[in-house]
C-alpha cells in the first residue's frame, strides 16, 4: 500500500515538473518573439493590454468547458480583493519585464528571472510559508544558494565583459534590423530585477489564494480581467501617440496571439496549479532553466552577442540554483521518512477542497 502511494506521489510530482519545464520553453519563446516585435516599433505597454485582453476569451472558453459539470467553490469579497492584488502584480511583472527586455535582451531577462527563487525563498520565510532551521544542511544549502544566485545575477547585469560570440547575418554584416535598439544593460537589468521581485510576490499571493480557492482557471480568468484594465490605464498614461495601438506587422500579431494562448493563459494556469500542489518556492525554482534556453535562442534567432559576463554570471547562478535544489530534495526526503518537516510549503494541502481544482 505504501509503495503504491509513493509511486502515485512520484507520478504526480513528475507531472508537475514536466509541466513547469514546458512553461519555461513557452516563456523564453515569448521573450524572443517580443524582442523581435519591439524592434519593429511595437509598444510593450500596448502589447500587455492586447495579450491579456485576448487571453480573457481563451480562459472564458476553457472555464466554460472545464467547469460545465463541476461545482465551483464560493467566491467571497475577500478573495476578489486578493485576486485584484494578483492582477496588479501580474501587470507590474509584465510591464517591468517587457520594458527591461526592450532595453536589454531575452538572455538578460532569463538571467535576471533567476533571482526569483531567491526572492521567493526570502518572502516565503517572512510570510511563514517556509520555516528555516540553519542547523540542518538542507536549510543551509538553500541560504547559500540564495546568496550565490543574487551574486550571479549582479555579475550578469553589471559586468558585460568581452564578446565571446558575435552573431552575424548571412551576408556577414550585423543584423541591423533586430539590433536596432541600443542596449542599456544596467537600466534593463534593474527593471528586470524589479520584475523578478514582483514575480516572487505574485507566487506568494497566488499560493495564498489558490489554497483557499482551488479553482485555477477561475482565479486566472478574474486576475486576467483585472490585469487588462490596469495595464490599459498604464498604457494610456505612458503612450501619448494613438498610432501605437495600431498593429503594423505579422510579427506583432503572432507575438500577441502566442502570449495570450501559451503564456498569459496556459502558463498562468499551470503555475497556479503547481503552487497549490508544491508551493511557491518549488515553482520559482524552475526559472533558471530559461537561462540556457534563452542563450541559445537569443544568439541563434535574434543575433544577440554572447558576452563573457553573461557566461560567468549564468554559471554562478546555476551553482546557486542547484544548491537550492539539493536543499529542497533533502527536505523532501526528511518529510518522506517521517522526520521533522522544516518547510510547510512542500506539504501544505487543503484536503477538503483539493478535488475541486485542476487535478491531473
Amino acid at each position: 500500500m505504501n509503495s503504491s502511494r509513493e509511486r502515485e506521489r512520484d507520478m504526480k510530482g513528475l507531472g508537475v515538473t514536466t509541466a513547469m519545464v514546458a512553461v519555461q520553453f513557452l516563456e523564453v519563446g515569448l521573450n524572443t518573439m517580443l524582442k523581435a516585435a519591439m524592434s519593429k516599433g511595437m509598444s510593450n505597454f500596448v502589447f500587455v493590454v492586447y495579450s491579456n485582453g485576448l487571453a480573457i476569451f481563451v480562459l472564458l472558453l476553457a472555464s466554460f468547458i472545464f467547469y460545465r459539470k463541476r461545482r465551483l467553490p464560493l467566491l467571497t469579497v475577500s478573495l476578489v480583493c486578493r485576486i485584484f492584488l494578483l492582477g496588479l502584480l501580474s501587470c507590474c511583472v509584465q510591464s517591468f519585464m517587457f520594458t527591461g527586455i526592450g532595453y536589454s535582451s531575452p538572455t538578460l531577462a532569463s538571467a535576471m528571472v533567476d533571482l526569483t527563487p531567491a526572492f521567493t525563498f526570502i518572502l516565503a520565510i517572512i510570510s511563514r510559508m517556509e520555516k528555516l532551521d540553519l542547523r540542518t544542511q538542507s536549510s543551509l544549502a538553500k541560504c547559500i544558494g540564495t546568496v550565490v544566485s543574487i551574486i550571479g545575477a549582479l555579475i550578469v547585469t553589471l559586468y558585460k565583459g568581452l564578446p565571446i560570440i558575435n552573431a552575424l547575418s548571412s551576408n556577414g554584416q550585423p543584423n541591423e534590423v533586430l539590433l536596432s535598439l541600443q542596449s542599456n544593460w544596467v537600466l534593463g537589468g534593474f527593471l528586470l530585477a524589479i520584475g523578478s521581485l514582483c514575480l516572487s510576490i505574485l507566487f506568494i499571493v497566488q499560493t495564498w489564494i489558490i489554497r483557499e480557492y482551488p479553482a485555477e482557471l477561475i482565479v486566472t480568468l478574474i486576475a486576467c480581467i483585472f490585469t487588462t484594465i490596469q495595464s490599459a490605464l498604464v498604457a494610456l498614461v505612458a503612450e501619448n501617440d494613438p498610432k501605437v495601438w495600431r498593429l503594423r506587422s505579422n510579427m506583432e500579431l503572432i507575438a500577441i496571439g502566442y502570449s495570450a494562448i501559451f503564456v498569459v493563459a496556459a502558463r498562468s494556469v499551470v503555475a497556479t496549479w503547481a503552487c497549490r500542489k508544491k508551493g511557491p518556492v518549488f515553482v520559482a525554482l524552475f526559472s533558471p532553466l530559461g537561462m540556457v534556453i534563452a542563450l541559445v535562442m537569443g544568439v541563434t534567432f535574434l543575433g544577440n552577442t554572447l558576452y563573457l559576463g553573461s557566461l560567468i554570471g549564468a554559471t554562478v547562478i546555476a551553482l546557486g540554483f542547484y544548491a537550492v535544489i539539493w536543499g529542497q530534495a533533502q527536505e523532501e526526503k526528511t518529510i518522506a521518512n517521517g522526520g521533522i518537516c522544516s518547510f510547510e510549503s512542500s506539504s501544505a494541502k487543503v484536503p477538503l477542497l483539493e478535488n475541486k481544482g485542476l487535478d491531473i
